[in-house]
């Protein structure tokens, strides 16, 4: 094994007498070089995308959300709450009201989902540092904080007393509706803020207070859409779920922030594992030039390697020659483009050079888990190759002169 890795080494970094395999042979590792250099920065990116995607969906999503199995309901119980209150992992809950609604404003409307909260709600999320123009509503109060992309669509500004919004949801009951005016329970509103999170939330939400929304929609005391949670730093999310679900019973489901955001994730990982894959086919091909290359340095080492067989060394001995030279150039290929593009996705963390709007840097994360993978991909495919093209090396190329 020893001599053959010698013999590999001096292979791979002494020239050749033949120019042309000389250039094939810097083409093959330039070639593996820019494939794991372009897989790990694209890794890091679309990382880096991921993580700028889902760091929205914890400004305005609790650790745990309690919504019903089944409706848009449910009450909860005196016996329950004090249950809730207990639990030392909760640091805060939230009340929830949630219901599709209309708003109207100077003959414009629009279909919105109306969200009615509680005062602890500013302690469940982080949605009141959202706020792009104004305040947050008070408690208890006819105050809504609506989204951008509704404000604009709507043209209605912020803390204008003199002007209200119209709010209204279908009345519950059956039989024939004899007037639009009575099909429908309205309030009247005053937008006393913006908030900015991403382009779906801001054309679809406007929060409002509990009280409020129970009015318009004739809830009971009781009775909520969602109950929302937040945990401890130290709490453990899995145990605190078992526990809510044991206190709320079976017709309600504790789902964490995964869940809640289920389709997001889905879309985002497949996106991943997509690019993965087709970069992964970028190295396959660019490691055709290894076994070219490789191919080429036995035809062109044949009489060497006679001689080689002469002096009593194996078609296996010779064979894992090419076979570790190969493996060599991609391994130390892999390497020095992992570094490469290391040092590239270092620079655009630290100096922004690539911007996805004037005032936001293209996102990119480094991971441990990408080195590993972009490594263990050019090594598995780089020994493939190499097996590929020792291959080739039979008793009677090396016995012939």
């Amino acid at each position: 094994m020893n001599f053959s890795l010698y013999i590999a080494k001096r292979y791979l970094f002494s020239k050749s007498s033949n120019n042309a395999i000389n250039i094939m042979t810097i083409i093959a590792a330039s070639g593996t070089i820019i494939a794991s250099a372009a897989l790990f920065i694209v890794l890091s990116g679309f990382g880096g995308l991921k993580e700028f995607s889902l760091k929205f969906s914890s400004y305005v999503d609790p650790d745990l959300k309690a919504v019903p199995v089944q409706g848009k309901s449910f009450t909860l119980t005196e016996q329950q709450l004090e249950a809730l209150n207990k639990i030392q992992a909760i640091a805060s809950y939230s009340k929830i009201i949630e219901e599709r609604a209309i708003v109207q404003f100077d003959q414009k409307q629009q279909i919105i989902t109306l969200k009615g909260v509680d005062a602890n709600y500013k302690k469940v999320t982080s949605i009141d540092s959202m706020i792009m123009y104004g305040r947050w509503l008070e408690d208890g109060t006819s105050q809504i904080v609506s989204g951008g992309g509704i404000s604009n669509q709507l043209s209605f500004g912020v803390l204008d007393m003199s002007k209200s919004l119209t709010i209204s949801v279908p009345k519950p009951g059956k039989g024939q509706i004899t007037s639009v005016k009575g099909a429908f329970n309205t309030v009247k509103v005053f937008n006393i803020g913006v908030f900015n999170i991403n382009e779906t939330l801001n054309y679809e939400y406007i929060y409002a207070d509990l009280k409020t929304v129970k009015q318009l929609l004739n809830y009971n005391d009781n009775q909520l859409s969602a109950l929302e949670f937040k945990l401890q730093p130290n709490a453990n999310e899995s145990e605190v779920s078992k526990t809510l679900q044991s206190i709320l019973g079976n017709t309600i489901q504790v789902k964490n922030r995964t869940q809640l955001n289920d389709a997001l994730y889905k879309m985002l990982n497949t996106e991943n594992v997509a690019v993965y894959l087709i970069f992964t086919l970028v190295i396959i091909i660019a490691l055709f030039n290894v076994i070219g290359a490789l191919i080429m340095m036995i035809l062109d080492k044949k009489e060497s390697l006679h001689t080689l067989f002469n002096l009593g060394a194996t078609t296996k001995e010779i064979r894992r020659i090419f076979f570790l030279q190969g493996s060599l150039m991609t391994i130390l290929g892999g390497i020095i483009g992992l570094i490469l593009g290391f040092i590239i996705v270092f620079l655009q963390q630290q100096f922004s050079l690539v911007m996805i709007i004037p005032s936001e840097p293209y996102p990119v994360v480094i991971k441990a888990i990408n080195f590993i993978l972009v490594l263990v991909t050019i090594t598995i495919l780089g020994l493939l190759a190499s097996k590929l093209a020792s291959q080739r090396i039979t008793k009677s190329l090396v016995k012939s002169n």
